[in-house]
């Protein structure tokens, strides 16, 4: 027979864990609402920004950018990972981990040497036990990613593609597609691609003809490095978003089965009172035959 006073402790601890993963999930909730604000405040600009950049890229074939040139004979490519900084947020670090590695092996193999930028702790912690070098931890962008601290990062590594250091720049990321849907996704910084750029300015139906001034080179040496910054910054964003909803849905699943284990001990503790009650009944049942 269980023991009830066993029970009544294991019944009330999950009852105090429940209260908390309750209030986790509504933090959650209240952060995502914020972080999808913010993201969604930021791509007009962005779409903007790709569809001027595409236009003049567009506008003639000799239009060429030290951004979009490729080095076929460097065998060295860099790759930033974003995680977060706390954990309780399901799989999430664990999928964009293992898009990661798999990218790593992935370049390994075609012989591309990769470079590692991690942001987060969780990937840092990861990679450390792993005992895999990493070129840059990024360390400071909490739950609200700054243009600021992003900007630096972009800024360097378009400085090692100038200088021919690195073939290509990758992110790994959660991409955010609505509340239901995010997906481990590893994009191209660099080398800019002019199909690439008109994609992230949107498809127009009507193709438009401008007027210059200065010349499209020119405007593209401002506008390129700008397109590459707002590109890393949207990505930070959009896993901010996919963590927090993570971290929702974790914790609604958490506070979910606490639920359902309350129930299942107040069962046993029921039955158990009832068992403890039908044999007391019995004693008395059987002293009272025995005087009889």
């Amino acid at each position: 027979m269980a023991n009830k006073r066993v029970l009544v402790k294991r019944r009330k601890s999950v009852r105090n864990i429940r209260k908390i993963t309750r209030t986790m999930q509504l933090i959650a909730t209240a952060r995502f609402q914020a972080a999808l604000n913010r993201a969604t405040a930021t791509k007009p600009y962005a779409e903007k920004l790709g569809e001027l950049v595409a236009d003049l890229s567009g506008a003639g074939d000799s239009v060429e950018h030290p951004l979009m040139q490729t080095h076929d004979d460097v065998k060295r490519s860099a790759l930033v990972t974003i995680t977060s900084n706390r954990g309780l947020c399901g799989g999430y670090n664990a999928n964009v981990l293992r898009t990661t590695i798999a990218h790593l092996d992935q370049q390994a193999t075609a012989g591309v040497e990769t470079d590692l930028h991690v942001a987060g702790r969780k990937g840092n912690a990861y990679f450390r036990f792993l005992g895999r070098s990493v070129a840059q931890q990024i360390t400071g962008i909490g739950d609200k990613p700054r243009f600021d601290d992003v900007e630096p990062i972009a800024n360097n590594l378009m400085d090692q593609f100038i200088r021919g250091e690195i073939a290509s720049v990758n992110v790994a990321y959660m991409q955010f597609h609505s509340v239901g849907k995010q997906r481990p996704t590893i994009v191209q910084l660099l080398p800019l691609a002019r199909e690439s750029l008109g994609a992230q300015g949107g498809k127009s139906e009507t193709r438009r003809e401008f007027e210059f001034s200065p010349e499209p080179a020119v405007l593209l040496g401002e506008l390129l490095p700008a397109a590459v910054r707002i590109r890393l910054f949207q990505c930070f964003t959009d896993a901010t978003v996919s963590e927090q909803i993570g971290r929702m849905v974790a914790m609604k699943a958490a506070t979910d089965a606490a639920g359902d284990m309350i129930t299942s001990l107040t069962r046993k503790y029921n039955r158990a009172r009832q068992t403890q009650i039908t044999l007391e009944l019995l004693d008395i049942v059987g002293g009272a035959n025995a005087l009889a």
